[in-house]
Parts: structure tokens; C-alpha cells; sequence
């Protein structure tokens, strides 16, 4: 696959094994990173960029544009968790969080939409989450913020239809990475009404993303969905019981599943 392809987020993670994996597969991959100096054993070329700032976004797609002339793949990968009650998080984490996981995917649409179009050709990946389908305790900004990107994605898929452009989404479950060190705890506040249940939540999640899938699995779903004709708007990648949740969230009544959700996180 002769393929260019921009991935935000390449230097860690996901991020990193979609790009590797791309790579070896005959793609020109460009990742991105905010310090990709510091990045000194990535396989792929890594530009700078933080999708918080869109002129740093408008930079790093002209600089690849300027060295390989078009682009044909966008994954709209960055991204970082968050965890907390609600009542507790900080104002300005909870609009950081939407800044990374929602506003810079937007941005960073926003400057690859025009080259695709006047290409008539190009396929936009967003990455989102299992989490984006349902409200998860202590886990509710991260949640809304996924499930944002799920409906933008919807909606840009209807708009750049007409240009040859297709959109789609990959709702991934839990993966081995090191997203559990990078997201925002909020801390377990001792004498707080959340303490004994946001600790034992907070140490489970923790535990779930360690002991995750490979992420060469995501790797290899995305290789799969870019050789397809027509996409599927929406795909979901992670062990059964994590994307059969949302088969039960769509059935259940809501508080059944309400009931369900607290009994799994022992609430």
C-alpha cells in the first residue's frame, strides 16, 4: 500500500504500533509528537505538533504536504484520559481533556479536509473509545469526550461524502499501553465521599490497561479497514465482553444497565 499517511499521536502507544505496523506494510507514515526530539527510537518520521494549538496543526500538515504532496490517510489518534468523580475534577482538566480529545481532532480535520478534497480522494480515521458508548463512573469526562468525536464523525461522514472523502470510527477497548501514566488522575481525596469507591475504581482501571489487549491488534484493524472499499462508520476493537456491553447497553433497560455497571466497578 503506497499510502501517505498522517497519525497524530505516533509516538507512544497506539499511536505507535498503527504507524510501525503501517510502515512495514509499504506506507509513508508521518506520526506526530509535542517534543519529537525527545523521541530518539521512533521508526517513523515524527513532526511536531500539539492538536491543542491550530497553528501548530497548520504547520505540521504543510510541512507534509510540502515533502510528499498529498495525503491520503488521516488517524486522528492523540488523545488522554482522564479519571475522577465529576464533583471533584479541576475546571481546567476537564477543558483540557476536551481540547485534546475533541477540539484537536476538529482542528486537525479542519486542515487535512481541503488537500483531500481537492485529491477528490482520502480516508479519515478518528480513534475513539469503547468508553464513548456509555457513562462510566469516575470515568465521565473521558466518556463524553469520546462519545463526541463518535457523533462529529457521523455528521463530517455525511458532509465530505459528495468530495470522495469517506470517514469512519474505531472504538478500541482496553489495550496494553502506557495511557494509564499519561491521563489525569484526580487524586483520592482522604475523608471525601469518594474515597473508598474512586480507589478501588481508579486501582481496577489501572489494572485493566495493563493487562490489555496487544496493540497490533488495533495495528492490524486499521491496515483491514484502510484496504476496504467502503468503510464501516463505525468498528469496535477490544475483547467480547467490552463491545458486547454496548450490545446490552442498547437492550438493557437503562437502569438494569445502570445496576450492571455498579455491581462490575463493585460501586
Amino acid at each position: 500500500m503506497n499510502k501517505i499517511v498522517f497519525i497524530t499521536g505516533g509516538s507512544s502507544g497506539i499511536g505507535r504500533a498503527i504507524g510501525e505496523f503501517l510502515q512495514e506494510k509499504g506506507c509513508t507514515v508521518y506520526g506526530t509528537s509535542r517534543n519529537p526530539e525527545r523521541v530518539t527510537d521512533s521508526k517513523i518520521k515524527l513532526l511536531a505538533l500539539d492538536v491543542r494549538h491550530p497553528e501548530s496543526i497548520q504547520a505540521a500538515v504543510r510541512q507534509l504536504v510540502a515533502e510528499a504532496g498529498r495525503i491520503d490517510v488521516l488517524i486522528n489518534n492523540a488523545g488522554v484520559g482522564i479519571t475522577g468523580p465529576i464533583e471533584e475534577i479541576p475546571a481546567e482538566e476537564i477543558k483540557n481533556n476536551f481540547e485534546t480529545n475533541v477540539f484537536g481532532p476538529i482542528e486537525v480535520m479542519k486542515a487535512v479536509l481541503p488537500h483531500m478534497r481537492a485529491q477528490r480522494s482520502g480516508l479519515i480515521i478518528n480513534i475513539t473509545s469503547i468508553a464513548g458508548y456509555m457513562g462510566l463512573p469516575y470515568r465521565g469526562v473521558y466518556s463524553a469526550s469520546k462519545g463526541a468525536l463518535e457523533l462529529i464523525t457521523e455528521a463530517v461522514s455525511m458532509e465530505v461524502k459528495g468530495f470522495g472523502i469517506q470517514v469512519t470510527n474505531v472504538a478500541p477497548g482496553d489495550f496494553a499501553t502506557n495511557i494509564a501514566a499519561g491521563r489525569y488522575h484526580a487524586p483520592v481525596v482522604a475523608g471525601s465521599a469518594y474515597e473508598a469507591t474512586y480507589g478501588k475504581t481508579l486501582a481496577a482501571m489501572n489494572e485493566h490497561v495493563d493487562s490489555g489487549s496487544n496493540p497490533l491488534e488495533m495495528a492490524q484493524a486499521i491496515y483491514t479497514i484502510m484496504q476496504a472499499k467502503q468503510p464501516k462508520l463505525h468498528y469496535k476493537i477490544g475483547a467480547f465482553m467490552q463491545r458486547f456491553s454496548i450490545v446490552l447497553k442498547r437492550v438493557l433497560p437503562d437502569r438494569v444497565y445502570e445496576r450492571m455497571l455498579m455491581k462490575h466497578y463493585e460501586m
